[in-house]
């Protein structure tokens, strides 16, 4: 009588478990910026994770495009998380666009916990990163 019921409570804390790892692994959501001056909505993009600013604490247009027909556009609604495949457990590699310099670096994510976001862009070997707050 015991055993069919062990095995039903280990099941379901196994699974619950599980449900839970999985849970962890979402990077989907609005996050803000550690700096708070924007929000950033990263939703899927076919089989990858792209990032869109959502919300500027100091809307502007996106004067450092290095495309000329961009530059009167405004950020809000502009992508900067550029097609992050998966790269682990809780990481993404793929490219990040700084509106601040108008450039596009390689970047890598990695959700350290279920509201922090790790964000890291690079060139050659010099990195600079942020971490990021889910918003509700």
């Amino acid at each position: 009588m015991k055993t069919p019921f062990l095995k039903s409570s280990l099941a379901a804390i196994l699974s619950i478990g599980f449900a839970t790892s999985a849970l962890a692994a979402d990077a989907t959501g609005t996050w803000l910026r550690a700096n708070g001056t924007a929000k950033i909505k990263i939703s899927r993009c076919g089989g990858n994770l792209c990032g869109n600013i959502v919300w500027l604490k100091e809307p502007r247009k996106d004067t450092e495009n290095p495309d000329p027909k961009l530059r009167d556009r405004s950020l809000i609604g502009s992508r900067t998380i550029l097609g992050m495949k998966p790269d682990g457990k809780n990481s993404w590699k793929g490219k990040v666009y700084n509106a601040e310099d108008g450039k596009t670096y390689s970047g890598n994510m990695e959700l350290v916990s279920s509201n922090k976001l790790k964000l890291k862009g690079c060139v050659l070997i010099f990195c600079k990163g942020d971490t990021w707050t889910r918003t509700k």
